[in-house]
C-alpha cells in the first residue's frame, strides 16, 4: 500500500478510489463520525474495534472503568485500550501523499474556484437514529434551522444548526395528513413545509410546527423533487409523467391552489432547484435506457437556457458526472451532486462557457441533497444518515 500511495501516478483513478475508501472506512470514528487526528485519537479496544478517545471515555463506566464495544458487545477495561498507531501512521502517509499530489484545480475564466472557499472538515449533525435513510432537506429561516425528510416514524425532522431536534411531524401512515413515502422536502418563504409523498402520489403542505394544511393530488403520478421560488410558488417534478408542475397556493381563509404543467416531455425528472438570485430553475432527468443523466436549466418562466447530459460532459471534459442532485450557490452558479462517486461539482453558469470544478469528495459517502445558507454548504449524506455543513472561508464573488 505504501508503495502504491507514493508512486508517481498521483492522479490515477484507481488510486483515488483506494485513498477515498481508506478515508471513508478507516480514518474516522464510527460512533461520532469525527476524523481521527491529534485531538481525536484512535483507540484500540480489546476486541480489535477502534473508537476515538472521546467515545471510549463517554461509553465507559465511571467507576468500573469498563465499556461495552458498540459493535460486538464485548466488555473491555479502559486499561486494556491502547493507541492505534497503525491508523496514525496511515493518516500521516495519506497527508504526505496529498501534499505531494496537490495541484490547484483548473477553473473556467471569470469564475471562482469554490474548492478554495470550503473548509475541509465539516460539522456533522444527525446520525443513525436521529435520521433514517434521509432523502431531502431545506432551510427554515435565516439562522440555519434544517428541515429533513427521512424514513422515521415521523417523516419530517427539524434540526437546529447545532443538531438539536426541535420538532418532528408527518406520521407514517395513509391518512391525508400522514406521509406514506417521502421523496423530497422544501420550505416556502413564509415557512410552510412542502413534502412530496410518493406513496400517496400527493404534495402535502404543513406549517413549520407540523400542522397539516392541505394535500394536493391533482394529476400526479409520482411527485418527486420539490422546491419553492421567492414568490412561494411550488415547483414539483413528476418522475412517471415526465412533467414539471408549478403550484400557486393561496393560504388566506379557505386554502386554494392552482396547479398547472410548466414543462412536459421530460424523462424521469427527479431533483428540482430554484435559484433565489436569478429565479432560474434546474431539474435532473434520469434516462431509463442507460445510466446517463441530463441537467436542464430554465428561466423563471420555464424557457430552457441550458441542457446537457453526462455523456456529453464526459466527451468534452473527460470526467464522468452522474448528476443526482442540484442547487444554486449564492452567486447563482449551478452546484451538482454525483452520488455514485460521492462528489460535489461546480458547473458555474453552464449556459456560458465553463469547466466542471470538483468541490468536495472527502467525508462524503452517498450525498443525496444539498443547499446553501449564509455561506455554508449543507449536504445530506444518506450513507451515514448525517447532515454535513461546510463553512466558506473566502467571500470572493464570481465575475458576472
Amino acid at each position: 500500500m505504501a508503495k502504491k500511495l507514493n508512486s508517481s501516478s498521483c492522479g490515477s483513478g484507481h488510486e483515488v478510489d483506494i485513498v477515498k475508501d481508506i478515508q471513508l472506512n478507516l480514518l474516522d470514528c464510527k460512533v461520532c463520525f469525527k476524523d481521527f487526528n491529534k485531538d481525536c485519537r484512535a483507540r484500540h479496544l480489546l476486541c480489535g474495534h477502534v473508537l476515538c478517545q472521546e467515545c471510549v471515555s463517554a461509553l465507559s463506566h465511571p467507576v468500573l472503568r469498563k465499556l461495552e464495544c458498540p459493535f460486538c458487545r464485548q466488555l473491555c477495561s479502559l486499561d486494556q485500550t491502547s493507541n492505534c498507531q497503525v491508523l496514525a501512521d496511515l493518516q500521516e502517509m495519506l497527508l504526505l501523499h496529498e501534499s505531494r499530489c496537490a495541484a490547484p484545480p483548473h477553473c473556467a475564466e471569470g469564475s471562482l474556484c469554490l474548492e478554495r472557499r470550503l473548509g475541509s472538515t465539516p460539522a456533522v449533525l444527525g446520525g443513525w437514529g436521529t435520521l433514517i435513510n434521509p432523502v431531502g432537506l431545506d432551510i427554515l429561516g435565516s439562522v440555519g434551522t434544517i428541515v429533513i425528510a427521512h424514513d422515521g416514524l415521523r417523516r419530517i425532522v427539524v434540526l437546529s444548526s447545532k443538531g438539536k431536534i426541535l420538532n418532528s411531524f408527518g406520521s407514517r401512515g395513509r391518512e391525508t395528513r400522514d406521509i406514506s413515502y417521502p421523496l423530497d422536502v422544501a420550505v416556502c418563504p413564509m415557512g410552510h413545509v412542502v413534502v412530496t409523498d410518493g406513496g400517496d402520489r400527493a404534495v402535502k403542505i404543513y406549517t413549520s410546527r407540523g400542522t397539516h394544511i392541505i394535500t394536493i393530488k391533482a394529476s400526479f403520478q409520482l411527485p418527486w423533487g420539490v422546491d419553492t421560488d421567492k414568490s412561494g410558488n411550488i415547483v414539483v417534478s413528476d418522475a412517471l409523467a415526465g412533467f414539471l408542475f408549478q403550484i400557486k397556493v393561496d393560504y388566506s381563509n379557505r386554502v386554494r391552489f392552482d396547479c398547472h404543467i410548466a414543462v412536459s416531455n421530460l424523462e424521469n425528472p427527479k431533483a428540482v432547484a430554484c435559484c433565489a438570485v436569478t429565479g432560474n430553475i434546474a431539474t435532473i432527468e434520469h434516462f431509463k435506457s442507460n445510466q446517463h443523466t441530463r441537467l436542464n436549466v430554465f428561466t423563471k418562466d420555464f424557457h430552457i437556457i441550458y441542457q446537457n447530459n453526462s455523456s456529453n460532459i464526459r466527451l468534452h471534459f473527460d470526467v464522468w458526472i452522474h448528476v443526482s442532485a442540484v442547487t444554486f450557490d449564492p452567486n447563482g452558479d449551478v452546484i451538482v451532486v454525483d452520488n455514485i462517486q460521492g462528489t460535489i461539482w461546480s458547473l458555474g453558469k453552464p449556459w456560458h462557457e465553463f469547466v466542471p470544478v470538483p468541490l468536495l469528495s472527502a467525508n462524503l459517502i452517498n450525498p443525496v441533497a444539498l443547499t446553501w445558507i449564509n455561506n455554508k454548504l449543507i449536504i445530506l449524506d444518506s450513507g451515514d444518515h448525517t447532515v454535513k455543513i461546510y463553512n466558506a472561508v473566502c467571500t470572493e464573488s464570481t465575475t458576472q
